[in-house]
């Protein structure tokens, strides 16, 4: 029998990358799949990936930013399943930059999207979570463990997430619910592609971000749903509270290869979507 058989999941930022191939594996493990991201074209290739590995699906657009959004989100998947067994908080945005650089409004956004999105799912869907003793996974990132040159705001709200995890879990474990983080370093989504064609030489930014991780590669979107699916599982029954760093080694000495005298500095001034908050 499939692992998730009839259980309701709810994916945020399901669009693309990480979040699209949970939502896939989730489905392929016998999940209904809500599959959330911020417009409905997004989603609906995952919805077809979802159902084309033997799952069903359901395509949802909702601006996790929006605590009225989410609560509508939250009652109408309890309304129209019954039930709801996983929430995967997937969803957020990058915001590159020196902290002086960066303004009001794109600091507000990115805490709206990273830190209070995670807190608006999680409180609309927590009475049924309880309900169901079910399971959350939230995804952090290596730089709310470690910090991240040139990205403090980014790495402030994976902090956020960390914080909040570990809180969450000694809270909701009376009511048999499991919360973890997960903190990937580099992952090869559809954004991070996009950034290397930014760079003045993609292919040497490419190669350095491999060497970065001391397996001598960049991580897929599956090794990190592989880890997400784990911990939503009861092969994880013990495990709360955590924050797992999946990341190729990259803390053992992240950066120590040679660095293009370029790059030095980190990431260029870009804003953009992570697996699509």
């Amino acid at each position: 029998m499939p692992e998730f058989d009839g259980q309701v999941v709810v994916v945020t930022g399901a669009g693309s990358g990480i979040g699209q191939e949970t939502a896939r594996l989730f489905g392929q493990e016998g999940a209904v799949v809500v599959a959330v991201d911020i417009t409905h074209e997004k989603v609906q290739q995952t919805v077809g990936l979802v159902i084309d590995a033997g799952g069903h699906a359901w395509a949802v657009a909702c601006d996790i930013a929006d605590p009225a959004q989410v609560k509508r989100l939250m009652d109408h998947v309890v309304g129209e399943y019954g039930r709801l067994d996983v929430l995967i908080n997937n969803a957020g945005i990058i915001m590159p930059g020196f902290i002086e650089d960066i303004e009001d409004d794109e600091w507000r956004r990115v805490v709206d999207v990273n830190l209070s999105g995670v807190f608006y799912c999680t409180k609309y869907a927590l009475p049924e979570l309880k309900r169901r003793r079910g399971a959350i996974v939230n995804l952090a990132s290596m730089n709310g463990l470690v910090g991240q040159m040139k990205n403090p705001a980014y790495s402030a709200t994976k902090g956020g997430v960390i914080a909040m995890t570990r809180s969450l879990a000694i809270d909701v474990a009376p009511f048999g619910v499991r919360v973890n983080a997960v903190c990937p370093a580099g992952v090869l989504t559809p954004l991070l592609q996009e950034w290397f064609q930014q760079q003045p030489h993609p292919d040497v930014m490419r190669e350095y971000t491999d060497l970065s991780h001391m397996l001598g590669r960049t991580a897929t979107p599956r090794e990190i749903a592989n880890l997400i699916l784990f911990l939503a599982s009861p092969r994880s029954s013990f495990i709360t509270g955590q924050a797992i760093p999946i990341e190729g080694g990259a803390t053992l000495g992240y950066g120590v290869g040679p660095k293009p005298e370029w790059a030095v500095g980190g990431f260029e001034r870009t804003q953009g979507e992570k697996d699509n908050g």
